[in-house]
């Protein structure tokens, strides 16, 4: 092997050790010293478990030395976001309060990872409680970008994404409730799925970060992370299906019906201000394909702005209550968000009974236009990725035009509860990674994934990187 074992993917690592050619132990070492390389400079984990995963690691090779069945990822690190549960560690959701906050079990999805042989490394930054676009917190400090020390990984994922961009994990676990999967890949050019409502189960030790208000059951769940889109497949197939501690999630089969390949890629997908990079990121994504043989329509969706209005009036009603519950016990920067979206989208300025009547009608629209156009491409972001506190700095209309810029595209995804998939499609002249989603009807992650993997084979991986520190 040439290569270093760092900058393997996960699937690759996987083959690699089930046919002897390195063992696991050899796999988590190699991930540990490039840890120990990069991390102090990043900040993208927090808690590092090197002893347990040497520990699992060993009997991961006990085991294949004696011939006992493993599971497809046996052998494979990964990182966990610090707002999910990894038993024995505690879950702090980036605030001091819950330093002390140790999960007796693991999050049933990491739990599932587990079952499959993948062997946790640590547990991820994030900004507190995932209410921020940057990674920056007051228990852990800022996350850099690996690509430039001065722009945002974004959020919440912020710390996966840079973790996994750098080489520290092939792959990892994140939420998403407004992109938080999807903005960091986008920021640190990796690949993230975020999952169909029902796909993937979540449930910790801390309620009220996942349940305890009805926008985030309806719209917040967990979603893989990696540097390739056939190990974002390796991940789903290993953690999707009903749960008994997540009664949202269902049993829907990975390989779905086929489809025609038809996509629809609008060439101005947004009213107001869009990045040319933004533009040139989807042009890309459908001219690859085009080129593989696939249909491409310059069709818009539906309503994206009134998809976009919805989410942020669901989050307006929730997050009063938020609030009232966090107030003591996060920073100013940490509430920014929620303050913003309060004013943005007051509660009771619109009847919720007449929110939801409307996320069922745009729901609608939306079904029956995948089944017109079964996948439909788009920027994920419409500007490139923020300096560093750009999030919080500036006036409310300077944040208006921010959070538009970035949950424009981002949210109909969550509020209508489909599957989307950010795959870069390259850097741009300065260097800075750019790239597209894939969003498909609710259950086909398999449709966002197989137009994923034809751009993906026109524009290949783009990391892991070595850290830029000026």
């Amino acid at each position: 092997m040439n290569e270093p074992i760092w900058r393997r993917s996960a699937t690759e690592l996987a083959e690699l050790m089930a046919a002897g050619d390195v063992s696991a132990r050899e796999v988590v070492d190699a991930h540990l010293t490039r840890i120990e390389e990069v991390n102090g400079w990043l900040n993208a984990l927090v808690l590092v478990d090197a002893d347990g995963a040497r520990t699992a690691a060993n009997g991961i090779d006990q085991a294949r030395a004696a011939g006992d069945p493993l599971g497809p990822l046996a052998g494979v690190p990964f990182t966990v976001k610090d707002g999910l549960d990894l038993a024995g560690h505690p879950t702090t959701h980036g605030i001091a309060a819950f330093a002390d906050n140790v999960a007796q079990i693991d999050d049933p999805t990491i739990g599932r990872l587990r079952a499959s042989g993948a062997i946790p490394l640590g547990k991820t930054n994030l900004p507190e409680m995932a209410m921020r676009l940057a990674t920056d917190n007051t228990l852990f400090g800022l996350t850099r970008n690996p690509w430039h020390p001065n722009r945002t990984p974004s959020g919440s994922s912020g710390g996966e994404a840079s973790a996994i961009a750098s080489g520290m994990a092939p792959m990892g676990v994140g939420t998403d409730l407004g992109g938080s999967v999807r903005n960091p890949a986008y920021a640190c050019g990796i690949v993230a799925t975020k999952a169909s409502l029902g796909r993937l189960p979540v449930h910790g030790s801390t309620p009220a970060a996942t349940e305890a208000l009805l926008g985030r059951q309806l719209m917040a769940v967990a979603g893989p992370m990696a540097r390739s889109v056939a190990d974002l497949e390796a991940m789903l197939r290993a953690t999707i299906g009903r749960h008994p501690r997540d009664p949202r999630t269902v049993d829907v089969p990975y390989d779905g019906s086929d489809f025609p390949r038809r996509a629809a890629v609008p060439t101005k997908p947004s009213s107001g201000p869009t990045h040319p990079d933004a533009l040139e990121a989807v042009r890309r994504a459908g001219a690859a394909l085009k080129a593989a043989g696939w249909e491409v329509v310059d069709v818009k969706p539906p309503e994206m702005e009134n998809c976009y209005e919805v989410w942020g009036r669901l989050l307006g009603e929730d997050f009063p209550a938020s609030l009232d519950a966090l107030d003591n016990v996060m920073s100013d920067e940490g509430t920014h968000l929620m303050r913003s979206s309060i004013s943005f989208w007051p509660a009771g300025q619109v009847a919720p009974q007449a929110v939801h009547a409307e996320r069922l009608r745009l729901a609608r629209e939306w079904a029956l236009f995948f089944d017109e156009y079964p996948v439909l491409v788009l920027p994920t972001w419409y500007q490139l990725p923020f300096e560093h506190g750009d999030d919080v700095a500036h006036d409310l209309g300077t944040i208006r035009a921010l959070y538009d810029s970035i949950f424009g595209p981002i949210t109909p995804a969550n509020v209508l509860g489909l599957p989307a998939t950010q795959v870069p499609v390259g850097c741009n002249k300065d260097g800075v990674p750019f790239g597209a989603q894939f969003i498909a009807d609710r259950h086909r992650e398999d449709r966002t994934l197989i137009a994923a993997k034809v751009v993906e084979t026109a524009y290949p991986p783009i990391t892991p990187i070595d850290p830029v520190t000026v």
